[in-house]
């Protein structure tokens, strides 16, 4: 959800930001939808490996060793 939420309020700045360094260069390249979504996706998926990941490691640890080195 955090993911998500920080998409929604990093796509318009970076929207704005990039549409005024573009019309910098000669050649005019426009930044479409998809960019950002495939971006967010990207982050989202990552997100989901790394907790996924965590989660793994942390229910096949043994507690026992876990509380002894508390």
């Amino acid at each position: 959800m955090l993911i998500i939420i920080a998409n929604v309020i990093a796509w318009p700045l970076s929207y704005l930001y990039m549409k005024d360094y573009l019309q910098g260069f000669i050649f005019r390249v426009g930044v479409g939808i998809g960019t950002f979504a495939l971006t967010g996706l990207i982050a989202l998926v990552m997100a989901l490996l790394f907790a996924g990941y965590q989660a793994y490691k942390a229910a096949g640890a043994n507690p026992v060793d876990t509380l002894r080195h508390e």
